[in-house]
């Protein structure tokens, strides 16, 4: 038994023309939709990637500042500078008014 699509009417022909063609649509359709989410997931990733790199980026520098003041609030002082005497010139001031 062969199937021959002269015995077919033209309707028929055109509304078999029109599911491929409906069928071929949504198939894109679908497709893009599924590149549009893969997309989607991607930049997301990438986004989390970024965002979580640069909160462990802004964590470490906080934690080192914050090891820093503390070891620098707890630093003996006092033992490295020493005291200088100003030079003095007896009982007058160092600035000398000039026209007085």
């Amino acid at each position: 038994m062969q199937f021959d699509l002269s015995t077919l009417e033209t309707s028929t022909l055109v509304f078999i023309g029109t599911l491929v063609f409906a069928f071929i649509l949504a198939a894109f359709v679908l497709a893009a939709g599924l590149v549009a989410l893969v997309l989607l997931g991607a930049g997301k990733l990438t986004w989390a990637v970024v965002a979580t790199t640069l909160l462990a980026v802004v964590h470490g520098i906080n934690a080192g500042w914050d090891r820093l003041v503390r070891r620098a609030s707890t630093a003996d002082v006092a033992g490295d500078f020493q005291g200088q005497g100003s030079p003095s010139t007896g009982t007058y001031p160092r600035v000398i008014l000039r026209d007085s």
